[in-house]
C-alpha cells in the first residue's frame, strides 16, 4: 500500500488532469482551490464557485477540509464562512474516495439534493421547506451576483493581494475558517 503522502500527490495530480481548474496556494500539495462548475439542470448550474481544499496530513485516511470561498445559498453551506455539511466528507469518509469524487459526485449531489431540515444555513432551509419557488430565485440571485465565472477569478485574487471590494464574499473567510496565509 503507498504512502498517505504519495497518495495525496497522486489524487491531486488526478484533479489536476481531469477538467477542473486547480490553483495551488502553498509550497506544498496541501492547499489548493478548484474552479467548480453548479450542476445541470438546478438553480445551481450558471454559478462557478472556487472551492478551497485542504489536505490533513492524514489524508486518505482522513477527509479533506472542503469550503466555497465566494458565496452560495444553500441550507448545507454556511453563508459566512463557506464550510460544507455533507456527511460523506464529515463523517463516513472512506481512503477509497478521492479529490475527484469529492468534485464529480459529493459536491454535484450536495447541490441537487440539499437538505434543508439539518441547514448550516438556516434562511436557505426556511426559504426551501416554505416556498421552493422563491429559493431557486434566491440561489440564481446569488449565482448572478457571486458565482459568474469572472467573480470567482476575482475572489481569488483579491484574497491573495488583499484588497476587496464591497461586492466580494472573500472578505474574511480566511479568518472566518482559520485559513491564515503565512507571513
Amino acid at each position: 500500500m503507498s504512502s498517505p503522502s504519495r497518495r495525496r500527490e497522486m489524487d491531486v495530480m488526478k484533479l489536476m488532469m481531469s477538467d477542473y481548474k486547480v490553483e495551488m496556494l502553498n509550497d506544498g500539495m496541501n492547499e489548493f482551490i478548484v474552479d467548480f462548475q453548479g450542476p445541470a439542470d438546478s438553480p445551481y448550474e450558471s454559478g462557478v464557485w472556487k472551492v478551497r481544499v485542504e489536505l490533513p496530513d492524514s489524508y486518505p485516511y482522513k477527509s479533506p477540509s472542503i469550503g466555497f470561498v465566494n458565496k452560495i445559498f444553500h441550507p448545507n453551506v454556511d453563508e459566512s464562512s463557506g464550510s460544507v455539511c455533507l456527511d460523506v466528507i464529515n463523517h463516513t469518509w472512506s481512503p477509497m474516495f478521492d479529490l475527484v469524487n469529492v468534485f464529480e459526485s459529493f459536491l454535484p449531489q450536495l447541490l441537487l439534493y440539499p437538505n434543508p431540515s439539518d441547514p448550516l444555513n438556516g434562511e436557505a432551509g426556511s426559504l426551501m421547506m416554505r416556498d421552493k419557488e422563491r429559493y431557486e430565485q434566491k440561489v440564481k440571485e446569488y449565482c448572478e451576483r457571486y458565482a459568474k465565472p469572472k467573480d470567482a477569478q476575482t475572489a481569488v485574487e483579491e484574497s491573495s493581494d488583499g484588497e476587496i471590494s464591497d461586492d466580494s464574499y472573500t472578505s474574511s473567510e480566511d479568518d472566518t475558517l482559520g485559513w491564515q496565509a503565512d507571513p
